[in-house]
């Protein structure tokens, strides 16, 4: 079996997933694309291959003998190419992140390795990314950034709010959304976008802050409140701030992102150990807008 042009490896990829899964849609997802795109690499594999690999209906999805034969020889020639890969450099990834590694994360990064991590300031979510200094970012929602592609959601965990410790809210068990809403909140200063920066502080405005430490400062000092995530709220416990729970306030979730078309095979790792993980996680969920590539 000859190729009429060389192959290329996302066409390959496509195959090997609609393989697993012989399902459009799921397999869409697993790769971060639309259905339509499934369809366009399959189309156009098949075309240098020379024959149909996949045979469709309205029913069911299932390999052609074609398809079957080179699905036999692709697999394991596939493997060793990963395996080679990983072997000379594992995933070379450069991760961004806020605040503080959540566990789901943590243990994806223990099993895959090799990954460089680097902090980013609560004012520039999205700078690194678009300055090539990272090759992915995990970020609080929302993302609404059209030149970058938001993969799998995960750690959807309750938020608190910092006061400082002689606060009035500092011996209660919970405060409410109403009350969360009259305190001058502490605020990602630009050039975090608008809506971003309203999403993490949605009440009445406060001081901005560039970092999260200049946050919690500003909170310690008196100058204001900070809603914060629980894990990043528990790794940064110090003496002169209290994190109340809250009640009425929706979820923080964080994100992994990547710029358009940017995707190497160490961000497509990265995705798909966390997209796994949401099989058996209840804090980690597929991302709920896979883009086109």
């Amino acid at each position: 079996m000859a190729y009429r042009s060389p192959p290329d490896l996302r066409e390959l990829e496509c195959f090997l997933t609609l393989a697993e899964e012989l399902h459009f849609g799921r397999t869409g997802e697993r790769m971060y694309v639309s259905q339509a795109r499934v369809s366009q690499l399959l189309r156009a594999l098949e075309r240098r291959i020379g024959g149909r690999l996949v045979s469709r209906t309205s029913r069911r999805v299932a390999l052609t003998p074609l398809g079957e034969r080179f699905l036999a020889r692709l697999r394991p020639a596939y493997e060793e190419l990963v395996a080679a890969v990983e072997e000379a450099g594992g995933t070379g990834l450069r991760l961004g992140f806020q605040g503080a590694v959540s566990t789901e994360l943590a243990g994806v990064l223990r099993e895959l390795g090799d990954i460089d991590l680097v902090e980013l300031p609560l004012s520039d979510p999205f700078g690194a990314l678009r300055a090539g200094s990272v090759d992915a970012a995990v970020v609080l929602l929302p993302v609404r950034e059209p030149d970058l592609v938001l993969g799998p959601v995960f750690s959807r965990r309750p938020q608190r709010l910092g006061v400082p410790a002689g606060h009035p809210f500092a011996t209660r068990t919970s405060v409410s959304a109403p009350e969360v809403a009259a305190q001058p909140l502490v605020r990602p200063a630009p050039p975090a976008p608008a809506y971003w920066r309203a999403a993490q502080a949605p009440a009445a405005s406060g001081p901005e802050a560039g970092t999260l430490q200049e946050g919690l400062t500003l909170v310690a000092t008196g100058r204001g409140a900070m809603l914060l995530c629980e894990p990043t709220a528990t790794a940064h416990r110090r003496d002169d701030v209290v994190f109340v729970p809250v009640e009425g306030v929706a979820e923080s979730a964080l994100g992994l992102v990547w710029t358009r078309g940017g995707e190497g095979a160490g961000v497509r790792a990265l995705a798909r150990a966390l997209a796994e993980r949401a099989q058996g996680h209840p804090n980690v969920a597929r991302g709920t807008c896979p883009v086109e590539r």
